[in-house]
């Protein structure tokens, strides 16, 4: 008998007595009434009450299993708004290329590509990540189809950057595919080609490269399900009650179906179909967008949302801009999608109750987004359904009030708002000015927004505390240099944002995203009060000890109920899945 067996109906018979009560801890329950309480009882997965050991004293029964928690920090679950499991650790399940260096030079990427061709002879695709353009720069090398053919000339190689916004193939690949200078560009992409013979040079900007992905074999759905599986498994064992897994098809959804009817779907995912081939062909899109995505619907599964990439990325300066990019004295990125055609499929999600979650990472780009959806709330009125503005890496200060005032979900994603190398190289292009305003947190907070994270995993790390920590600071969190990226926000928004601000996000803030009676039991056990130091160097290191979804423990870090009816789902350190093992 599975969880989703145990469901209650109005007229099921309830018992007085809770089954389990947490008690002795300092717990934060981002419940504005009662900020603050050291115990909780737990009922059919919902928490029938919050308080003190001594208020729940009626709840205490002959059967109610009571668990002193000797102090320990307790929450809220967090919730992560965007991440990718499946593009992080489908290659190496299904064994492609992964140089597993975060910045690789040109050289290094070499040596990769001719050490995976060596360990895998024959004449097959050789794919996999990642390369970044900054590197090749440094090394005053220009990326494209002439250098992996001095490479690797007689074998289909596809290289995925490290923003996921362009692909690098050499001729082969190319040939395969049926590109050349005849192919049109897709209207969500394009093809960087020779300027004087319109030649594609081999490199795929954003959707462009889903015409590689088109000529290679699908990933099956034994590999995604083990990527998910791996990912949930981390994601569970770091605090996380609830995600979005953004961009799927049917095999994605088939192998988290599988990992939930398995009950190792130990969070709650809102899966967002592809609108179009942005990385990946979606064969079945219409079916799932009719309602064939139903089909996968669970207490922990939704495909009930869309992801549409408006814009690309920095690298190849294909992000949408409201002016100019720096050097240039019109280029302003690239609209993936006509306004026209962004403004009525808005209008039509919004009709039939799905999520839109758009890619804009250009102020221009998020502009048309926040326009399409003033048109779908004139037209339909306000439907209930909160849009999601991914990335928001750059948003004009006059758009920052909209998001409320549009029910609009702001969406930031770490993979630069603090400085590093890779951000200090690859954020540079949009100059200086902008970069004051990278990821501004601050400022759709400060105008009533709601602002929620998402890691973008493998565009950066999955850990949720390391996005936590530098929500606060701002810092690079593994040195002491002063610098910032942008304005920091307090440890209390930041928890907001991390908890309850994802439960809007999700349209569930009615059942989680904070500890009060008549919510359900989604919870995390710390080995720290995140309140105790400076967040600096302090809040990444956190390890969580116990995570509770619907009542029902899910991660046990130290075997705390081994051998009992609570036994966690998962135990034990959590798995490594960023870097190679």
């Amino acid at each position: 008998m599975t969880a989703s067996d145990q469901f209650n109906s109005t007229h099921s018979a309830v018992d007085q007595y809770a089954e389990l009560v947490l008690h002795n801890g300092r717990m934060y329950t981002l419940d504005p009434a009662q900020p603050w309480a050291d115990a909780v009882a737990i009922r059919q997965g919902k928490l029938i009450a919050v308080g003190s050991l001594a208020s729940l004293a009626s709840l205490i029964g002959p059967n109610t299993r009571q668990h002193d928690l000797d102090g320990a920090f307790c929450m809220p679950g967090l919730h992560d708004m965007h991440t990718h499991p499946d593009l992080a650790l489908a290659p190496r399940y299904a064994d492609d290329l992964d140089v597993g260096i975060e910045d690789p030079t040109p050289e290094q990427l070499a040596a990769a590509i001719h050490a995976y061709a060596d360990s895998h002879p024959g004449d097959g695709w050789i794919y996999g990540q990642y390369w970044v353009r900054y590197t090749f720069r440094e090394a005053g090398l220009t990326p494209g189809r002439e250098w992996l053919d001095s490479v690797m000339p007689h074998r289909p190689v596809a290289l995925l950057d490290r923003m996921w916004g362009t692909m690098m193939v050499n001729s082969k690949a190319l040939e395969l595919a049926g590109i050349d200078r005849h192919t049109s560009d897709p209207r969500n992409g394009y093809l960087e080609r020779d300027e004087l013979t319109g030649e594609p040079n081999g490199l795929l900007i954003d959707g462009a490269y889903a015409l590689i992905h088109a000529a290679m074999p699908p990933t099956p759905v034994s590999v995604l399900r083990r990527a998910y599986r791996d990912g949930v498994h981390f994601q569970t064992s770091r605090g996380v009650t609830a995600t979005k897994y953004v961009h799927v098809c049917e095999n994605r959804l088939q192998a988290l179906k599988e990992l939930d009817d398995a009950g190792e779907l130990t969070l709650r995912v809102e899966a967002a179909i592809s609108w179009q081939d942005d990385i990946f062909p979606v064969r079945r899109r219409w079916e799932l967008l009719s309602g064939e995505r139903h089909f996968y619907r669970s207490a922990r599964l939704s495909a009930n949302a869309v992801k549409f990439h408006f814009d690309g990325t920095v690298e190849p300066k294909s992000s949408y801009l409201l002016t100019p990019w720096p050097e240039e004295s019109s280029w302003r990125g690239k609209l993936n999608l006509t306004p026209e055609h962004i403004t009525d499929m808005v209008v039509d999600m919004d009709k039939r109750g799905l999520r839109v979650i758009a890619h804009c990472t250009g102020d221009g780009a998020s502009d048309v987004f926040l326009d399409a959806v003033a048109e779908a709330r004139r037209r339909n009125g306000n439907s209930g359904i909160r849009h999601q503005c991914a990335h928001s890496t750059l948003l004009h200060p006059g758009n920052l009030k909209r998001f409320q005032a549009l029910d609009v979900i702001a969406e930031f994603s770490p993979a630069a708002w603090y400085p590093t190398p890779f951000a200090s190289g690859a954020r540079s292009g949009y100059g200086q000015e902008r970069l004051k305003r990278i990821y501004d947190f601050k400022g759709v907070l400060a105008a009533g927004g709601i602002a929620v994270f998402g890691t973008d995993w493998p565009v950066a790390s999955i850990d949720p505390w390391l996005a936590l920590e530098t929500m606060v600071t701002r810092q690079n969190p593994w040195n002491q240099e002063p610098d910032t990226f942008g304005d920091p926000i307090s440890l209390e928004q930041a928890l907001q944002v991390a908890t309850l601000n994802g439960a809007h996000a999700m349209g569930l803030e009615h059942l989680t995203g904070s500890l009060e009676a008549g919510k359900s039991a989604d919870l995390i056990v710390l080995d720290r009060d995140l309140f105790a130091q400076d967040a600096r160097n302090y809040i990444h290191h956190t390890q969580v000890q116990l995570t509770f979804v619907e009542g029902q423990l899910v991660y046990d870090r130290q075997g705390t109920f081994s051998d009992t009816p609570l036994q966690a789902v998962w135990e034990g350190l959590p798995p490594v899945i960023e870097g190679k093992e």
